[in-house]
């Protein structure tokens, strides 16, 4: 099943739900994606039970809605300060060409000479995928921001004035509420951009965290449940209308040198990140990216981002900021 959430004019939300190839009907009766959410994990019951017992309506053309504006990021808080969007790094193998020179250069590297990167990388390769009962490693873990960052599908991922780069990353973003217990549950897994900016962050690792505090875009659609283990995607930027760049990328744990369920432990195993009716989006990452083909983006680019079974594609065109004037005044 995919869910969305499309904005009406009276400003209220429209939940639809529909098959992939399906056709979209709005869920009766339901406020939000997250309201839908809140009442399955609070229930103990399945996001999908709680939409079946509501029933579906009225069809709803989302292709229409995506040109019209409409379409939200398919979940999103009352609150933004409670909507999380998070991510973690050096988590995929590469393609599958790359990938057994990748291991054996991590392999038989001398340990001083690699760098800290590929450090964590090796380290994911270990003991990423521990057996059941067992705890892996914890990967790299950054911050991006709260719900203020996260944009809508279609709308402009706007790059701030300072920023040296504003470039794509195409990764998938798992989904979770927080029940009143402070359990975490997972809604499901969608295409996400998790915008980036790659020059500062090749100035020095250390600015990691400054690269990353940037605007986020997820969806349009979840794919409620667990995720393939092979996802197949694309991802490409559009400028002046033809396309500038694409390559395929691709994630799911048979591409990965993790598992989500080590990557979602070490990220809900701070107390700060089960507060019951929190949001979370957490980015899984990529092993594709422009940037690495010396691709330099520009205002009016267009990304897009698609996968199997996820839905329709992920569009944002990329806005630069203009510059702020920052005071900080003594009280």
């Amino acid at each position: 099943m995919l869910i969305s959430q499309v904005s009406n004019a009276d400003g209220s939300i429209t939940v639809v739900a529909r098959e992939e190839g399906g056709k979209g009907r709005a869920v009766k009766g339901a406020e939000s994606v997250y309201a839908l959410a809140m009442e399955a994990a609070n229930a103990g019951t399945s996001l999908k039970a709680v939409i079946d017992g509501k029933g579906l309506g009225d069809e709803v053309d989302l292709e229409a809605a995506y040109a019209a504006g409409r379409l939200l990021p398919p979940i999103t808080h009352p609150d933004a300060a409670h909507l999380h969007l998070t991510g973690t790094g050096l988590t995929h193998l590469g393609s599958a060409a790359t990938r057994d020179s990748m291991h054996k250069k991590t392999s038989e590297a001398a340990e001083e000479s690699l760098t800290d990167s590929m450090k964590m990388f090796r380290m994911g390769l270990e003991n990423g995928k521990p057996k059941s009962g067992e705890k892996g490693v914890q990967p790299e873990w950054f911050y991006k921001g709260n719900g203020t960052q996260s944009v809508a599908p279609g709308a402009a991922l706007t790059s701030p004035s300072f920023a040296l780069d504003g470039g794509e990353e195409p990764e998938m973003a798992g989904i979770y509420v927080i029940a009143a217990d402070g359990s975490p549950f997972r809604i499901g897994f969608a295409v996400s951009n998790e915008f980036s900016d790659h020059v500062t962050e090749r100035i020095n690792y250390l600015y990691l965290a400054h690269s990353k505090l940037r605007q986020a875009s997820f969806g349009p659609e979840i794919r409620v449940g667990a995720a393939p283990d092979d996802i197949r995607g694309f991802s490409r930027i559009v400028r002046d209308g033809k396309v500038l760049w694409e390559k395929p990328f691709v994630s799911g744990e048979a591409n990965m040198s993790h598992t989500f369920a080590n990557l979602e432990y070490h990220h809900f195993k701070y107390g700060l990140f089960r507060v019951p009716g929190d949001i979370h989006v957490h980015m899984f990452g990529t092993a594709t990216l422009s940037f690495g083909d010396g691709i330099r983006t520009q205002e009016g680019d267009v990304f897009e981002i698609g996968a199997d079974g996820f839905g329709l594609p992920l569009r944002n065109p990329l806005a630069i900021a203009k510059e702020e004037e920052i005071e900080i005044r003594q009280l």
